[in-house]
């Protein structure tokens, strides 16, 4: 069995003092390489904390992380960015956008730090934002763009490099029951046909069919994990 995300005691918190708030309290997680995990809790239990820790944006505490055999922690700064650019695609709840960009800029941006060819890369991010109902939108600026229209660029933009490990926080939080099955439908062939890991933070119950584990969070730790077939229970 491989697993593409690995993690073991895994604490984090913020502030100290009177200001100290432990958020991850000693949280064990594995996943296998061709899965679909899907994390849920309520708002405030860390889910959002511990998957920056999994895609390398935030350090742990304490604590390992390792992505497809690459422990993250042992990384230098230099190597972590580099290592994120080629591996990991990563979808803000926020989406992050670049305003400054268009919609097919922006999802080419993971292409350009890669050096493909700028034609290639725009045609690339084209072809892709097509699959997602953005065909007519491609050279228009985010701000021009709806909630559901932004948060697809998002989601183009983590999935274009073909990263092993695709890490989403509300993917399908702004889209509509039919956009949101269809972009889940997307995400998880890309997964299921290259073998890569896609962990998936939702509260969208209508997305949990999707799951091949569901992995349950609560206060800083996951209380619970289990398979696809027993969602529903």
């Amino acid at each position: 069995m491989q697993y593409g995300v690995v993690c073991k005691g895994i604490f984090k918190s913020y502030g100290a003092g009177a200001t100290y708030l432990p958020v991850l309290k000693n949280v064990d997680l594995k996943v296998e390489t061709g899965q679909l995990l899907m994390l849920e809790g309520p708002s405030g239990c860390g889910k959002t904390t511990f998957i920056s820790i999994v895609a390398g944006i935030l350090k742990p505490d304490q604590g390992t992380c390792s992505v497809y055999g690459t422990e993250l922690g042992t990384l230098s700064p230099e190597e972590l960015c580099a290592f994120r650019a080629r591996n990991i695609g990563f979808v803000f709840q926020s989406y992050n956008l670049l305003p400054t960009l268009t919609c097919r800029e922006n999802v080419a941006i993971p292409l350009f730090l890669a050096s493909v060819p700028r034609e290639e890369a725009l045609q690339r991010s084209g072809d892709l934002l097509g699959k997602m109902g953005l065909q007519d939108h491609l050279d228009k600026y985010p701000i021009s763009l709806s909630g559901g229209q932004q948060q697809r660029v998002a989601i183009a933009r983590a999935m274009i490099h073909g990263p092993k490990l695709i890490v989403c926080d509300e993917p399908t939080s702004a889209l509509d029951g039919a956009m949101g099955q269809s972009i889940m439908t997307l995400l998880k062939e890309m997964v299921l046909e290259s073998d890569r890991t896609l962990i998936v933070v939702t509260h969208d119950t209508r997305v949990l069919k999707f799951a091949d584990k569901i992995a349950r969070m609560n206060d800083g730790v996951i209380t619970e994990i289990i398979s696809g077939e027993k969602k529903h229970a």
